[in-house]
Protein backbone atom coordinates (compact mmCIF):
# COMPACT_ATOMS: atom_id res chain seq x y z
CA UNK A 1 0.00 0.00 0.00
CA UNK A 2 1.34 3.42 -0.89
CA UNK A 3 0.52 7.07 -1.50
CA UNK A 4 2.68 9.32 -3.69
CA UNK A 5 3.13 13.03 -4.32
CA UNK A 6 3.99 14.92 -7.48
CA UNK A 7 6.97 17.25 -7.56
CA UNK A 8 4.60 20.25 -7.36
CA UNK A 9 2.93 18.84 -4.22
CA UNK A 10 6.27 18.10 -2.55
CA UNK A 11 7.56 21.60 -3.31
CA UNK A 12 4.40 23.19 -1.88
CA UNK A 13 4.54 21.11 1.30
CA UNK A 14 8.25 21.94 1.76
CA UNK A 15 7.50 25.68 1.41
CA UNK A 16 4.66 25.46 3.92
CA UNK A 17 6.75 23.50 6.44
CA UNK A 18 9.63 25.98 6.07
CA UNK A 19 7.19 28.86 6.62
CA UNK A 20 5.68 27.10 9.64
CA UNK A 21 9.14 26.47 11.11
CA UNK A 22 8.46 22.93 12.31
CA UNK A 23 6.92 19.63 11.29
CA UNK A 24 7.90 16.46 9.48
CA UNK A 25 5.21 16.53 6.79
CA UNK A 26 1.49 16.32 6.36
CA UNK A 27 -1.13 13.88 7.56
CA UNK A 28 -3.52 12.68 4.87
CA UNK A 29 -6.73 11.01 5.91
CA UNK A 30 -10.41 10.60 5.23
CA UNK A 31 -13.46 11.24 7.36
CA UNK A 32 -17.16 10.70 6.98
CA UNK A 33 -18.65 13.91 5.59
CA UNK A 34 -20.29 15.50 2.60
CA UNK A 35 -23.07 14.31 0.37
CA UNK A 36 -21.11 11.36 -1.11
CA UNK A 37 -19.86 9.95 2.17
CA UNK A 38 -16.14 10.69 2.59
CA UNK A 39 -13.90 13.74 2.55
CA UNK A 40 -10.13 14.19 2.44
CA UNK A 41 -8.40 15.70 5.46
CA UNK A 42 -4.95 17.33 5.41
CA UNK A 43 -3.04 18.73 8.37
CA UNK A 44 0.53 19.39 9.39
CA UNK A 45 2.14 16.70 11.48
CA UNK A 46 5.03 17.12 13.90
CA UNK A 47 5.54 13.41 14.57
CA UNK A 48 3.98 10.17 13.43
CA UNK A 49 1.80 8.27 15.85
CA UNK A 50 1.85 4.59 16.76
CA UNK A 51 0.45 2.55 13.90
CA UNK A 52 0.77 5.34 11.32
CA UNK A 53 2.21 4.54 7.91
CA UNK A 54 4.84 7.02 6.70
CA UNK A 55 5.61 7.52 3.01
CA UNK A 56 8.62 9.70 2.25
CA UNK A 57 9.62 11.28 -1.04
CA UNK A 58 12.53 13.75 -1.34
CA UNK A 59 12.43 14.48 2.38
CA UNK A 60 8.68 15.16 2.50
CA UNK A 61 6.63 12.74 4.59
CA UNK A 62 3.01 11.75 4.15
CA UNK A 63 1.60 10.25 7.35
CA UNK A 64 -1.53 8.10 7.08
CA UNK A 65 -3.50 6.24 9.73
CA UNK A 66 -4.31 2.58 8.95
CA UNK A 67 -8.08 3.14 8.59
CA UNK A 68 -7.59 5.91 6.01
CA UNK A 69 -4.95 3.98 4.10
CA UNK A 70 -7.55 1.44 2.99
CA UNK A 71 -9.35 4.24 1.08
CA UNK A 72 -6.19 6.05 -0.07
CA UNK A 73 -4.04 3.20 -1.36
CA UNK A 74 -2.63 4.10 -4.79
CA UNK A 75 -3.54 7.79 -4.49
CA UNK A 76 -1.32 10.48 -6.00
CA UNK A 77 -1.42 13.91 -4.38
CA UNK A 78 -0.80 16.87 -6.68
CA UNK A 79 -0.75 20.64 -6.17
CA UNK A 80 -2.33 22.60 -9.00
CA UNK A 81 -2.52 26.32 -9.78
CA UNK A 82 -5.22 27.44 -12.22
CA UNK A 83 -5.53 31.19 -12.58
CA UNK A 84 -6.09 32.62 -9.11
CA UNK A 85 -7.07 29.23 -7.66
CA UNK A 86 -4.65 26.74 -6.20
CA UNK A 87 -4.95 23.61 -4.13
CA UNK A 88 -4.31 19.92 -3.68
CA UNK A 89 -5.83 17.47 -6.13
CA UNK A 90 -6.25 13.80 -5.24
CA UNK A 91 -6.00 11.19 -7.98
CA UNK A 92 -7.52 8.26 -6.10
CA UNK A 93 -8.10 5.00 -8.03
CA UNK A 94 -10.51 3.77 -5.33
CA UNK A 95 -13.14 6.48 -5.91
CA UNK A 96 -16.34 5.17 -7.46
CA UNK A 97 -18.16 8.53 -7.65
CA UNK A 98 -17.99 12.10 -6.37
CA UNK A 99 -20.55 14.68 -5.43
CA UNK A 100 -21.29 17.47 -7.88
CA UNK A 101 -19.20 20.04 -6.04
CA UNK A 102 -16.18 17.69 -5.79
CA UNK A 103 -15.86 18.03 -2.01
CA UNK A 104 -16.69 14.43 -1.13
CA UNK A 105 -16.43 10.97 -2.65
CA UNK A 106 -17.59 7.38 -2.33
CA UNK A 107 -15.48 4.20 -2.61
Amino acid sequence: MAITMTEAARAHVKRQLDSRGKGIGIRVGVRTAGCSGMQYVLEFVDEAGAGDEVFEQDGVKLVVDPKSLVYLDGTELDFVKEGLNEGFVFSNPNVKNECGCGESFHV
